[in-house]
């Protein structure tokens, strides 16, 4: 379907109007809702999986599925949970399969014990996310990084509230340990 608002008025028309006509199945309308929208999903995978060829192919499967499935979505305010849900969806779907990327199994007791970053060796918060279990992972990303409640996770996951609770309690205390290490060199330290 040719749009039928110019493409600048599509860049500045509410989100709400851009996907009602992309639900009506205009796809200019749906390219804007991309565009606005791409940046944030794929850094929502990229934190999630760590691959950020595999996040942007992930995303790109997201908005392929959106694009097919615009039709189901039940309230224009809830495009960008429905969004996420579908990300977290194909990512755990992705999980599932068996293509997850390697990932640095390490023990709590080993991180606690673990010598601190040498010189120049960056740990940073994306690293020590990949340390996490997939589903600690998972939770924490959605806790802190997307701001959702702990219901609002167990919702959008299908993990049991429980879970989701000791998931992020667990990871944020994994996450303290890794990052204690952490220490930055001082632009100080190497001027006499």
């Amino acid at each position: 379907m040719k749009s039928t608002l110019p493409g600048a008025a599509l860049g500045q028309a509410d989100e709400r109007a851009v996907l009602a006509l992309a639900i009506c199945g205009d796809a200019a309308a749906f390219s804007e809702l991309v565009r606005r929208r791409q940046s944030w999903l794929r850094n929502l995978l990229r934190r999630l999986c760590r691959d950020p060829t595999l996040a942007d192919d992930l995303a790109q499967q997201v908005l392929l599925q959106a694009w097919r499935s615009l039709r189901n979505l039940r309230s224009a305010g809830a495009f960008g949970a429905w969004l996420r849900r579908l990300a977290i969806n194909t990512w755990r779907t992705h999980l599932r399969a068996g293509k997850a990327p390697l990932t640095e199994d390490v023990d709590a007791d080993e991180t606690a014990a673990a010598e601190p970053p040498m010189p120049g060796e960056q740990l940073d918060l994306d690293r020590a996310l990949s340390r996490l279990s997939d589903d600690e992972r998972l939770c924490i990303v959605l806790a802190y990084s997307e701001g959702m409640s702990h219901s609002e996770i167990s919702d959008a996951t299908g993990l049991p509230l429980g879970t989701v609770k000791s998931h992020v309690k667990r990871g944020a205390e994994r996450l303290r340990t890794l990052l204690q290490a952490y220490r930055p060199i001082e632009a100080n330290r190497h001027v006499r």
